[in-house]
């Protein structure tokens, strides 16, 4: 569950928020898409490695990963190729975790 910040934010926590949401319009979108594609990977990674392995978790993982690599293509710079290969990655592990696991 995500938490919310409350309805009456204190004057602290609004100026944090401001902070932050001026840091965020200074960074390239496909950067911080970027930063998204990997804790997308990593969630996935997480999930298989869990002692069972949660597939249901990783694959919705893996997908949200996969929508994001195929769709946006070549706009995602110069670490599209290394996307790829790690989506590639990632659902050779899970393939073969759901194999063993039959």
């Amino acid at each position: 569950m995500v938490s919310q910040m409350s309805d009456n934010p204190t004057p602290e926590q609004e100026k944090a928020l401001a902070e932050a949401r001026e840091r965020l319009a200074e960074t390239p979108a496909n950067v911080v898409v970027a930063n998204h594609v990997v804790g997308l990977y990593e969630l996935a990674a997480i999930h298989l490695g869990a002692n069972p392995p949660r597939f249901e978790d990783a694959r919705l993982a893996i997908d949200a990963l996969a929508a994001i690599v195929d769709a946006l293509g070549s706009r995602l710079g110069q670490d599209h190729e290394t996307f790829k290969d790690a989506l590639a990655n990632i659902r050779l592990v899970y393939v073969k975790l759901t194999t063993e696991n039959d």
